[in-house]
């Protein structure tokens, strides 16, 4: 599916990925987090299809649960004991709830970040920053193009191995090991000489130099500046009501926060709807699209 929120501004959506990814890592309320992660899984869901589910099923699941089994092996804070472990720690109610926040909030950051790397191109990311830090924006733009395109390249080798028999598949384990690092040479090669021609490219054009001017197809329009009107708005209430405690949660030494009282689900609502604002364009333009068509 097309995404529409890719559509918009930079600006926009760097602005909506700052906001989503900052309250994801700091407010660990068991409501946001499950807010931030259901969102996220949709949108990712959106964007790259039913891989996700299967991805979140083999890896995300497994990672949710040894996270939550390891956390109370090391963490033995908590007043609800549940039992003793052999070494004589307690087992505590609170160190498994942490361990299972913790490991929903690292989920849901990789989920959003994997929804970054779909909507923010390197190109969006040259163009908001390539004049205020022209060096570290490249760097940036290229580290976080770096894996999908090294994991694409590595299955172009792999295969090509396989052709004459040299995959990690084919032969004795000693030969499957020497295949693997004869495929790992060639992709360390071939990001040396990657980056080596990205550089030598953006030097020719006089990237960086003082004065120099760039070709952008990005206008700011009415529909960005709603969106960015929306974007601080959501992003400053719910801001705000975490400075005075309305999304306070805390795991030691019991688990205690604020409730369903009316402020903090304002929040609550303000923080689901700031997260599945992408999905909503999306499903709206979807719409709009389906409307125009029968009309044809």
């Amino acid at each position: 599916m097309t995404d529409a929120f890719s559509t918009y501004h930079p600006v926009v959506n760097f602005l909506y990925f700052t906001l989503v990814l900052v309250f994801s890592m700091f407010f660990m309320h068991p409501i946001c987090l499950g807010i931030s992660l259901l969102c996220a899984f949709i949108y990712s869901v959106y964007l790259k299809g039913k891989n996700v589910v299967s991805f979140s099923f083999k890896y995300m699941l497994p990672m949710l649960i040894a996270t939550a089994i390891i956390n109370p092996a090391f963490n033995h804070e908590g007043g609800t004991i549940i039992t003793y472990l052999r070494d004589g720690n307690p087992l505590t109610l609170e160190s498994i709830a942490y361990g299972i926040a913790a490991a929903a909030m690292l989920i849901t950051v990789i989920f959003w970040f994997s929804c970054y790397n779909a909507v923010m191109t390197s190109d969006k990311f040259v163009y908001l920053f390539g004049r205020i830090i022209p060096s570290l924006s490249l760097i940036l733009s290229m580290t976080l193009r770096f894996i999908p395109r090294f994991t694409a390249q590595i299955k172009i080798v792999s295969n090509a191995q396989k052709c004459v028999g040299r995959d990690v598949s084919n032969g004795s384990l000693l030969q499957r090991v020497k295949h693997g690092v004869k495929i790992l040479s060639i992709m360390v090669t071939w990001s040396l000489e990657n980056a080596i021609e990205t550089a030598d490219s953006m030097r020719s054009r006089g990237y960086g130099l003082p004065g120099r001017t760039a070709f952008s197809i990005y206008r700011f329009d009415k529909r960005d500046k709603s969106a960015i009107i929306f974007l601080l708005f959501c992003g400053g209430y719910i801001m705000l009501g975490s400075m005075l405690g309305g999304l306070y949660y805390r795991y030691f030494p019991t688990m205690k926060g604020v409730g369903l009282e009316l402020y903090p689900v304002s929040l609550y609502l303000c923080y689901f709807l700031l997260c599945i604002m992408p999905v909503v364009i999306n499903i709206r333009e979807d719409h709009k699209w389906k409307a125009i068509q029968s009309k044809i």
